[in-house]
């Protein structure tokens, strides 16, 4: 193994200017000397045939110096080069991270060869090379090269890569982030392990996968402020999904007892932490079902990704907490885990009055436009409550007027069967009992339309096509929602911007 690296090419302005020049001169020159050959500096193809994991799993326990008779041919982007007289070292890496040595000799590859590498291979350059896997008298796995080409050249330089990425260009330059960082790298792959798994459980489960649209007539299914769009085609105003939910429920009108569908949704909203403008979110619908089995469902399926990632309900976050999602999850009452959290009863028949002096005396906003005692009971559940949870907790039984899609509540008067999932001590995922009934859904939308009269940019409205579909008889059905971005939050322990691969930035 070579010698500790040293310090990755300088990134300063002036430097990455003064090296592009240079690297376009010798990508002129691979041109140049590749006259005949397709491709120039950028050929179509090398003769690879081996990947370096693939070399490194087979190879795992050879010996210092062992000599395996083995010629394989590799592909690697170069991060660390060293060029001594009559042996020049180079670690190649995959796209995984992982690497291999390739010692570029004298001996086995000729004086104007060595000269060439020498001369045109830089940080950050994709090369092929070929010859027999070895492992160096240091223990590292190499390729003893007796061919080699310039896959890829580079023209802009590699940033330090022993010198940690500040989160803003981790974000701006992804491809840079993924290069440079284990990190990075790992949790691309542990959200296609969460993604695979949550299709694993449902189809376990007898459900369907489903597209529905994304530009919509109407938006609908959330209490969100939408992105609006213009269609040439149609000469109309359109708006992007804010969520599925309005097209899954005609889905189960439609017979379809088990449905769900991962999708890019898009809220004109505030971007924070746990927060982002585009995101993406999985709803599902069962029918014959209620907000406790759909509980029982999304605590199965938070659970399994979990084990997907981790290898245990156990997850191990990015700063080394560990955090328990096994086991049986606590399921409280919003209004009384409210009333013994603040020291004063509230339930569903507290007034409006009542509420607003409340918050009033304990700091709680709410904006006229959007007040309710709904909305005033969300927001003192908040400010009391949700800091002071811990484990995973279904937060049962929300007030009627914040709720227009969901069925009352079957025994308590005035609230409705929905529940909030709090994971981390943020919401990960909301379930209903779906509210079927076409008459009580109109007058709900019909108290939605009269607050977005009064200003409330997040309040539904009337969707006639929606209804329509509703009075061809939907049944008993229980639905939730889930964030992706959040859901990998609560298994990584990241924030939503480093969940999202690329995520929108100013």
């Amino acid at each position: 193994m070579p010698p500790s690296p040293t310090p990755a090419e300088s990134t300063s302005e002036e430097d990455v200017f003064e090296q592009k020049a240079v690297r376009l001169a010798k990508r002129e020159r691979l041109i140049a000397e590749r006259a005949d050959a397709a491709g120039g500096a950028y050929p179509v193809s090398v003769p690879v045939t081996d990947t370096i994991p693939a070399l490194r799993e087979r190879f795992a326990d050879l010996e210092a110096g062992e000599e395996t008779g083995v010629t394989a041919g590799v592909a690697g982007r170069v991060v660390f080069s060293r060029n001594t007289g009559k042996l020049c070292f180079a670690s190649l890496q995959a796209g995984d991270g992982s690497r291999i040595q390739a010692m570029v000799s004298l001996a086995e590859v000729g004086e104007e060869s060595l000269q060439s590498w020498k001369e045109l291979v830089d940080l950050g350059d994709h090369v092929f090379v070929s010859g027999q896997v070895i492992s160096s008298r240091r223990g590292e796995l190499s390729i003893m090269v007796t061919e080699w080409a310039i896959a890829s050249k580079a023209l802009l330089p590699l940033p330090n890569l022993y010198t940690e990425l500040s989160e803003e260009s981790r974000v701006r330059s992804r491809y840079l982030d993924l290069i440079a960082r284990e990190q990075a790298r790992d949790a691309v792959v542990a959200r296609a392990k969460v993604n695979a798994s949550l299709r694993r459980t449902f189809t376990d489960h007898g459900f369907i996968e489903v597209e529905t649209p994304m530009l919509q007539v109407q938006h609908g299914g959330a209490a969100a402020r939408p992105f609006v769009t213009h269609s040439n085609a149609f000469d109309t105003e359109l708006y992007l999904r804010i969520a599925p939910e309005l097209f899954l429920k005609r889905a189960v009108v439609g017979g379809i007892d088990r449905v769900f569908e991962i999708n890019r949704n898009f809220r004109n909203e505030g971007a924070d932490s746990t927060h982002s403008p585009e995101f993406a979110m999985l709803e599902a619908y069962q029918a014959y079902s209620d907000y406790n089995g759909i509980a029982d469902l999304t605590q199965e399926l938070v659970q399994n990704a979990a084990v997907a990632v981790a290898g245990s309900t156990t997850v191990t976050w990015a700063d080394g907490t560990e955090y328990d999602l096994g086991g049986q999850w606590d399921r409280i009452s919003m209004y009384e885990s409210l009333s013994a959290a603040s020291g004063r009863t509230i339930t569903p028949e507290t007034t409006l009055d009542e509420l607003t002096a409340f918050a009033a005396e304990v700091g709680v906003e709410v904006p006229a436009k959007i007040a309710t005692p709904g909305k005033f009971v969300e927001e003192l559940w908040e400010h009391f409550v949700k800091g002071d949870l811990v484990r995973p907790t279904f937060v049962m039984d929300f007030p009627l007027d914040t709720s227009p899609l969901v069925r009352e509540h079957r025994s308590i008067p005035g609230v409705v069967e929905k529940w909030d999932l709090y994971v981390r001590g943020f919401e990960l995922a909301t379930g209903y009992s779906e509210l079927v009934d076409p008459v009580i859904q109109r007058e709900r939308f019909v108290e939605q339309a009269k607050l977005a009269a009064r200003g409330d940019d997040e309040a539904m409205r009337v969707d006639e096509e929606f209804l329509r579909a509703l009075e061809h008889a939907m049944p008993p059905t229980g639905g939730m929602g889930m964030g992706i971005d959040r859901l990998m939050m609560a298994i990584t322990g990241l924030g939503i911007r480093e969940t999202i691969l690329f995520p929108l930035v100013k």
